[in-house]
């Protein structure tokens, strides 16, 4: 299933300043990077092997720059609220919504002067069973 490609190149398609969203962890540097949280879980299962989802993500953004932190999750978040389409490039999945679960908050800030905050959302998806 490719929706965290999907969302991930959503997310790059936004105007933002100066990084790119990857997924995976936090690096050493600055990093701006989204991953799965736990707590996702069917909903709903059919007959034919396809499934209602909900799946939960966790963007976390980390730079010295406060500010550049802040206008990035923001406008991400701004973004993800509008989301009404997302389409798999393989036909694993078919979006049903995006919410976001809590707004960008301050998660960190090391003694290196290192920020890192958190922008938690939920998304629901039906995923079809994969052909044999």
């Amino acid at each position: 299933m490719d929706f965290i490609e999907r969302l991930v190149e959503r997310v790059n398609h936004i105007p933002l300043p100066s990084i790119e969203c990857k997924t995976g962890y936090l690096g050493e540097e600055e990093s701006f990077v989204v991953y799965p949280l736990p707590g996702s879980r069917v909903v709903m299962e059919y007959m034919d092997g396809t499934t209602d989802q909900q799946l939960n993500f966790e963007f976390a953004m980390k730079s010295k720059l406060q500010s550049q932190i802040h206008q990035t999750l923001w406008l991400v978040q701004s973004e993800l609220e509008k989301l009404k389409e997302l389409e798999s490039n393989d036909g694993s999945f078919e979006f049903d919504e995006l919410v976001i679960t809590n707004k960008p908050f301050i998660n960190q800030k090391d003694d290196q002067g290192w920020f890192v905050f958190l922008l938690d959302v939920q998304a629901t998806i039906t995923v079809f069973k994969e052909s044999e």
